[in-house]
């Protein structure tokens, strides 16, 4: 069978590589989108309420398609749903491209993520084996952080420069990814034969969820990184309408660094925690939960430029100290009751939520009038607040 040659090949296999470059264009062409996509929305006079609003379709997509989602990708050759999805993410971003309405086609390309994320990951377990699979995690991971920052701060520039331009370059990078997959060997399908029933895919969904939630140890972490990323996508936000007003700086590139320095914290933060963080000590990350609200406060009040980069790189640092340790227990849990898939999917619907909720309250706010500084420091209050009562009402750990 091809999928148990591919996983006796070297680690960096033309299969390996080819996700590998795939993974990079997807994410690149996501980080880049999504702020060539605002800069659309504030040359066309979008009132400041409808950016969030923008993400929120985004991530109502993995909401709503949670349930089914694993299952595609494991009825189906994973390269083969990693194209697909890719496809549809590139006719979103046409669509945007020759002007028709960038909601819609920002929703089309959250379709495409939530169908490319179980893709990406289950396939490294057909590819790989034992200490290489290890490495072949680390090596998406390292392709993704790597796309974000180079994303980001790529859809700013061009954003800038010219805004077709910067359109036609988000679709160039995933017709990339599309080509990329083409090179994935076809490989067999993990589960052929599941049913199909919406019931049964929901009601085992379903099972799963109140699984993860009734156990104390999962909901401690399905509840930590769910504030986590909500948390997260709602500084990105934040920030778009913070540099103009605390730093007097109109333009696309300014927000797009700003966020790649908390990208680049936490990696900082990832490896702290790999070094100084086990599962039998996982509440040593909670402390970084809470300075990460307090600090989020101290950078709303900041009028200089190189403090906010200090501060933001101080923020991914906590941020990835705290969520690592919180995602390896749920993955540890999670295999040992409803299998690390459907954790994930479990997860990805808590944090998706989450977001949707932030994002939501933070639309209301912004609609109403709210200071940009003063929504932050509100923000960062309530985050501190909400990790301290999850910190104080933990589990025993086993």
């Amino acid at each position: 069978m091809i999928a148990g040659a591919e996983r006796d090949a070297p680690l960096m296999s033309r299969s390996m590589l080819a996700v590998i470059i795939a993974q990079f264009f997807s994410a690149f062409g996501d980080n880049a989108l999504l702020f060539v996509t605002l800069a659309v929305l504030k040359n066309q006079f979008y009132p400041d309420w409808s950016q969030p609003v923008l993400q929120m379709l985004f991530v109502a997509t993995y909401i709503l398609l949670a349930p089914f989602v694993g299952q595609i990708a494991d009825s189906v050759a994973k390269g083969r749903a990693m194209m697909f999805a890719n496809s549809l993410k590139l006719l979103g971003a046409l669509v945007i491209c020759f002007g028709f309405n960038p909601f819609a086609g920002y929703t089309l390309v959250g379709i495409g993520a939530a169908a490319y994320s179980p893709a990406k990951y289950g396939i490294l377990g057909e590819i790989t084996q034992g200490e290489k699979l290890v490495k072949a995690n680390g090596l998406m991971e390292g392709s993704t952080i790597a796309a974000i920052l180079f994303g980001s701060v790529a859809g700013g520039i061009l954003a800038d420069w010219n805004l077709l331009a910067a359109l036609g370059g988000c679709a160039l990078t995933y017709g990339i990814a599309v080509l990329a997959n083409v090179f994935i060997p076809r490989l067999p399908v993990a589960r052929p034969g599941q049913s199909w029933h919406f019931t049964a895919m929901l009601h085992s969904f379903i099972i799963a969820c109140r699984v993860l939630w009734n156990n104390a140890e999962t909901r401690f972490s399905l509840l930590g990184t769910s504030l986590f990323w909500g948390a997260g996508v709602t500084l990105r936000f934040l920030l778009v309408l913070w540099v103009p007003v605390a730093l007097g700086i109109s333009d696309n590139k300014t927000p797009t660094t700003l966020n790649a320095m908390v990208a680049i914290g936490i990696v900082l933060g990832a490896a702290a925690a790999a070094r100084l963080v086990t599962l039998e000590k996982v509440r040593r990350c909670m402390p970084a939960g809470v300075l990460i609200g307090v600090m989020v406060v101290i950078f709303s009040m900041q009028h200089s430029l190189m403090n906010a980069y200090l501060l933001l790189t101080v923020i991914g640092a906590l941020g990835g100290f705290f969520v690592v340790p919180l995602n390896a227990l749920l993955q540890e849990r999670g295999k040992h009751s409803v299998g690390s898939g459907s954790a994930i999917a479990v997860q990805n619907l808590g944090e998706n939520t989450a977001m949707l909720l932030m994002l939501g309250l933070y639309t209301l706010a912004i609609k109403a009038g709210v200071p940009a500084v003063a929504t932050g420091i509100g923000f960062g209050t309530l985050f501190a607040l909400a990790i301290a009562v999850l910190w104080i009402w933990r589990p025993a750990q086993r």
